[in-house]
């Protein structure tokens, strides 16, 4: 999992880099609250934040804020990092959208359980979009079939969305679950197919004179 250190004390981001990349996570590390919002502000940014609370200039409690402020359907975990371990300040840095916090100095084996304890929470987030996207595009074929479909009046070809002519029986089986099976009906099989026509014609005669 890709996780982002922001601190601006170079040992405690590297005590906290090598934990993590031996638990086997790959981590990125800033100095800063404005360096962080640049990687943030990157579409593949790291979804899980380990950030430091006291920093000069963008602090994390300024920062989380700015990050809680974002639009987006993928929200980022928060892990605050402070030497502040009073309940006043717990409440505050939790109000103000941190996830979970740790306090210094960390023990490795807590900073383990609370980064598994986030991973869990961004892996059922994922599935959870996935799902979302999954019934809107459900819902956008239902709605494509609810509407009113262009249909060629010689071939009978149907014009999608994108202005692609499909034939119906693969139109059908692009947008729904439905299975197209082909068959004839009896005025196509009268025209196309005459002599097959009159002896089923024959066949269905007779056997109702059999029964009569």
């Amino acid at each position: 999992m890709r996780i982002l250190i922001v601190d601006d004390d170079l040992s405690t981001r590297n005590t906290l880099a090598g934990i993590l990349r031996k638990c086997g996570h790959d981590v990125e590390m800033v100095s800063s609250g404005e360096e962080a919002w640049t990687v943030i502000s990157q579409p593949d940014a790291p979804r899980l934040i380990l950030l430091d609370w006291l920093m000069p200039g963008l602090n994390g409690l300024d920062l989380c804020k700015r990050i809680r402020s974002m639009d987006g359907d993928n929200p980022f975990y928060i892990i605050m990092l402070t030497v502040k371990d009073n309940k006043e300040d717990i409440v505050e840095g939790l109000d103000t959208g941190t996830d979970d916090y740790i306090t210094k100095p960390f023990y490795p084996e807590e900073l383990r359980a609370r980064i598994n304890a986030g991973y869990r929470i961004i892996k059922m987030q994922n599935r959870l979009l996935s799902q979302a996207n999954d019934l809107r595009n459900s819902l956008d074929h239902i709605k494509t079939l609810q509407g009113i479909l262009p249909i060629c009046s010689f071939c009978k070809k149907i014009r999608d969305d994108k202005n692609y002519w499909q034939q119906l029986d693969e139109y059908i089986s692009t947008h729904t679950e439905a299975m197209v099976s082909h068959s004839i009906c009896p005025e196509c099989l009268g025209i196309h197919y005459p002599e097959i026509h009159q002896r089923m014609i024959r066949k269905s005669t007779e056997e109702e004179e059999n029964l009569n």
